[in-house]
């Protein structure tokens, strides 16, 4: 996403016309290894001229003398240059000496093309390339030329644009090129493989060569085997002659291996050799770059390594070196500079290396010069600049003083060249401005308006746009979008104007523009953009390029497919074969880059896997496996999660357990290391995540078999919260909460489940668009409230709470749920009203081995005792045993109807159940399911329904349901009086 470049203007020593190196015999042909090539001949008018003819029979000394009058008079016009008698005069000087001949005069050539351009200020157009080329044909580089010959026609041709492929090309520009090109390279490779004794190649020459083969390709050469060839043969001389290199060269060296990597060169052991015996003289002569030499090599340094150069310790060293001399020059550099510079430590930055001493004193020192030549930056340089403090901030170095001053500055500058920003720019600028705003850059005006402008070219540039550049745009426009500029109407045609792109370049995309892509795509759903056709067939022609470049993923481009996935499904996108295809190609690498991921990557997998099985994705051994390689480095990485991320954590593995995902002790251990964390962090948690919070909670602890230490602790410190927020709760946080609290039970005091209620609950009735789920969970939660209070007998009847619940329940009148627990609560709210219920809820029944033990043993006792069995009273949950001639209830309670399994506080469902079951006028017996473990244990419940159903004798009731001797029951309005006061409870429990 980030690979946007600096232009760097490489100087170099101009070459002058003393030719004191002596001729070289080398046996060879005029044309070298080209010699068989041939260049179709223009119509050329015919050597006619004047004087023509004693030209060719003048002696040697007036030739040369002639041709260096006509090619170092920089004063001439283009035309004089480009003579026909001037080749001829080249021809003939070559033809004259063959293989003695040193090449002196075409180079002297060449130097005086370039002194026209640098007279002109600018390289050859194409008019003036394409006149030249006719002439050209006939220049023809040998493997007798010396080095200076060589290095002065390569590097002046190139400085002068004489290589430049304009477009269009017309061909017989292309073959002249070629064919001119492929001499001098072959002459250079074949000057390099003489025996070091033969080779006497100079510093400067080895320096200005190298310069013209990276600024070659740097305007639009193809980097062909020829050429690769000649830059292998000339980087073994670089460590040769390693020591007599000066500063200038050094830098130019060091630019242009950067380059060359950069456009593709592949960084062989011998490009690292070269690298590697530069570095120690850069911080030798450190003293001696000027600033233009400063700025160049800190951003070769940085290509390098943003193209995989080791970053040694010599690098290093290096880096630390060049920045005090930033810091010292700070008031020498140019705009250029300065925008190079910046840019070159963000990447550096970027590439992990903040922590060099002196780096952020150097960004620093800079800063201030961005403001007092604000006006002077080009468009690229502005992209630049703007790149790069977005490049600052998103590595944590927004503190810097002076940053975000910079930015101010850069703003109105933004505007003022709206129409000046080519492709490239307009992408890198967006995807700047997104990355500010998403790091909490205010936005302000100036960014508002620049973002407004730079929208409109979007759409007018659309066609020149590359695929990286397609999916910057898109990924900046959502994240745009995600910071609340959503609503500017450019922002939608901008997307629009793209979408069609992604499907047409839909093979050309990296691995990371596609999780880019279809992450923005994600974000743009998720922040109200309209699901148009253009984006379901975008997102279609992605999916199957994710399956095929699976293994190419890093593990953050995993993570945002896969978070990107779960949003488009979450967002409407279907479930389709390629979606579930491109999620199980995805998660054996989730298994197999466990190590990799980050903190948030890992809460957004687990959030991810959690929504898409909620969504119906089918828990398969893939996804299973991928949730189990994850939970011990939620564990490791404990201390390094936000305040969001744990959130989601703990909703996604109790959303997880919710669908079936077995509670392990890997699971268990992953939530015990995360709860303090909340306890720490509760201060920082919005409204939304603390419903996630207790939603997940209750969950856990309604499907845990045992308490996760820390659990009471955790919840006591959320709970307040929710009433400091209450009024920032949305509806789908208020219905959470709601159901939460009331399906935790016993472990929330009732005042505090009262007052939440009361200060909660009329924010959901006023609400006419809620959707059926969030009413049937609200219903629910203010149920169990009220039920809670039925069962405390010093408790007054809410009527303000069951008023919202008669409103609740209304507004289902003639919904049929499919769902059988949607049905369940429709019944048990008909049941609580004394309405006939709308619908007939389907429950299943189960016998545990000790309920059926305590039937037996019961009948056993009292032969004469009727009993009925998991039987359903007035629509409500089956009972376990039914006394039908004594209107009693006996309800056998295995640990699911007790928070976190403890048989001691029981959780919303099972008060809900005896509320009701009282109301309707059953009395009702309580055993914990680990009080009847055996006859033994039995023995002293069975006595006491004994007492209770034999006939009066005088005995008290309320002292009947105290005098259980030896026993840990307790009837349940005790219970619950004893949980509002401790006192009586410490009583019972003594008994």
């Amino acid at each position: 996403m980030d690979r946007s470049s600096a232009g760097i203007s490489g100087q170099y020593t101009r070459s002058d016309n003393s030719y004191n190196q002596p001729n070289r015999h080398a046996p060879s042909s005029r044309r070298g290894r080209y010699r068989h090539a041939t260049v179709r001949q223009w119509d050329n008018p015919s050597r006619t001229a004047p004087g023509h003819n004693e030209f060719y029979q003048s002696s040697g000394t007036r030739s040369t003398q002639h041709l260096q009058c006509r090619s170092i008079n920089s004063a001439q016009n283009f035309n004089a240059l480009i003579k026909q008698e001037i080749m001829d005069d080249l021809v003939s000087q070559s033809d004259r000496f063959g293989h003695r001949y040193d090449g002196r005069n075409h180079g002297q050539y060449a130097s005086s093309i370039k002194k026209y351009t640098s007279a002109a200020k600018r390289p050859l157009n194409r008019a003036e390339q394409s006149q030249l080329m006719r002439l050209l044909q006939n220049f023809t580089a040998t493997r007798s030329w010396n080095w200076r010959s060589l290095t002065t026609t390569l590097h002046s041709f190139t400085s002068a644009g004489v290589f430049t492929p304009h477009k269009p090309m017309n061909e017989h520009v292309k073959l002249t090129q070629a064919a001119l090109l492929s001499t001098l390279l072959d002459a250079i490779i074949f000057n390099c493989n003489l025996k070091p004794e033969a080779c006497d190649i100079g510093a400067q020459e080895i320096a200005n060569l190298l310069w013209a083969m990276a600024k070659l390709v740097d305007n639009g050469q193809e980097q062909t085997p020829v050429l690769k060839e000649a830059v292998a043969a000339l980087l073994p001389q670089i460590n040769a002659q390693k020591a007599h290199f000066k500063p200038q060269a050094i830098t130019n060296l060091l630019w242009a291996m950067a380059k060359l990597v950069d456009k593709g060169q592949e960084p062989t052991p011998e490009i690292k050799k070269a690298v590697a015996a530069l570095l120690p003289h850069v911080n030798a002569q450190k003293d001696q770059f000027i600033p233009q030499h400063i700025t160049n090599l800190l951003w070769s340094m940085a290509k390098l390594v943003d193209n995989g150069q080791e970053w040694t310790p010599g690098l290093n060293e290096v880096v630390a070196a060049l920045l005090p001399c930033v810091k010292a020059q700070k008031d020498h550099f140019i705009p250029q500079h300065i925008a190079n510079l910046l840019w070159a430590m963000a990447k550096l930055v970027d590439n992990g290396q903040g922590q060099i001493q002196g780096l952020k004193e150097a960004v620093a020192a800079l800063l201030p010069h961005v403001n007092a030549q604000k006006t002077n930056f080009n468009p690229q340089e502005l992209t630049n600049l703007l790149w790069s403090m977005a490049k600052l901030v998103d590595n944590g170095q927004e503190q810097i003083q002076g940053l975000k001053e910079a930015v101010a500055v850069l703003l109105p500058q933004v505007n003022a060249k709206k129409s000046q920003f080519n492709a490239q720019g307009i992408a890198n600028l967006l995807w700047a401005m997104a990355k500010l705003v998403d790091n909490g850059l205010e936005r302000t005006p100036g960014l508002n308006k620049a973002v407004t402008v730079l929208l409109p070219q979007v759409n007018a540039q659309k066609d020149q746009f590359i695929p990286q550049h397609i999916a910057n745009l898109l990924w900046a426009m959502a994240k745009l979008g995600d910071n609340g500029l959503e609503r500017i109407p450019q922002l939608k045609e901008a997307v629009a104007a793209l979408l069609p792109f992604v499907s047409a370049q839909k093979a050309n995309f990296k691995p990371q523009e596609i999780a880019n892509l279809l992450l923005a795509m994600a974000k743009l759903g998720d922040n109200g953009q309209e699901r148009t056709p253009e984006i379901k067939e975008a997102v279609a022609a992605l999916l199957p390029h994710v399956k095929t470049l699976k293994a190419n993923f890093n593990p953050q481009e995993i993570a945002n497919l896969l978070w990107a996935i779960t949003k488009l499904v979450d967002n409407g996108q279907g479930q389709t074969q390629e979606l579930n295809e491109a999620v199980a190609a995805l998660l054996p690498h989730v298994h197999a880059q466990k190590a990799n991921f980050k903190p948030q990557a890992i809460a957004n997998l687990l959030w991810a896997m959690a929504k898409l099985v909620g969504s119906g994705q089918e828990q398969t051994q893939g996804l299973k496996e991928a949730v189990a390689a994850l939970l011990p480095h939620v564990n490791a990485q404990k201390a390094n999660f936000k305040s969001q991320s744990i959130a989601n954590l703990l909703w996604a593995m109790a959303k997880l357990v919710h669908n079936g995902q077995e509670q392990t002790p890997g699971l268990n251990k992953a939530t015990a290391a995360l709860l303090p964390h909340v306890s720490a962090l509760k201060a920082q948690f919005n409204p939304q995540e603390i419903a996630n919070l207790l939603w997940a909670m209750a969950k856990l602890a309604d499907k845990g078999p045992e308490w996760t230490p820390g659990f009471k602790e955790t919840l006591a410190v959320l709970l307040p919260h929710v009433n400091a927020q209450k009024d920032q709760f949305n509806t789908q946080g208020i219905a959470n909460l709601l159901w939460a609290i009331a399906k935790l039970g016993e472990l929330v005091e009732l005042n505090v489940v009262k007052s939440t209620f009361e200060s909660l609950v009329h924010r959901i009735s006023q609400n006419s668009q809620l959707s059926q789920q969030l009413i049937l969970m609200s219903l629910w939660g203010v149920m169990v409230c009220c039920a809670r209070l039925s069962l405390v007998s010093n408790a007054n009847k809410n009527n303000v709470l069951e008023k919202h619940m008669d409103d609740l329940f209304t507004r289902l009148e003639n919904k049929s749920p499919d769902n059988k627990d949607d049905q369940s609560i429709m019944a048990l709210a008909a049941i609580w009203f004394g309405r006939t219920c709308p619908v007939v809820p389907h429950y299943q029944t189960n016998i545990s081995k000790t309920q059926a033990d305590f039937r037996d043993q019961l009948k056993s006792s009292i032969p004469s005792l009727q009993i009925e069995e998991e039987k359903s009273l007035n629509s409500l949950p089956p009972v376990d045993l039914l006394l039908p001639d004594h209107n009693m209830v006996i309800e056998v309670q295995g640990p699911c109807h007790y928070v976190g399994g403890d048989f001691k506080t029981r959780n919303g469902s099972t008060l809900l159940k005896i509320a009701l079951l009282q109301k309707s006028g059953f009395e009702v017996i309580e055993i914990p399911a680990n009080q009847i473990l055996n006859k033994d244990l039995m023995k002293p419940y069975i006595d006491q329904i004994k007492i209770r159903v034999s006939p009066p004798q005088g005995h008290d009731t309320v002292s009947l349901k105290r005098g259980w001797a030896g026993a840990a029951y307790v009837a349940a309005e005790e219970q619950i009086a004893e949980q509002t006061n401790p006192a009586k409870r410490n009583k019972t429990n003594s008994q």
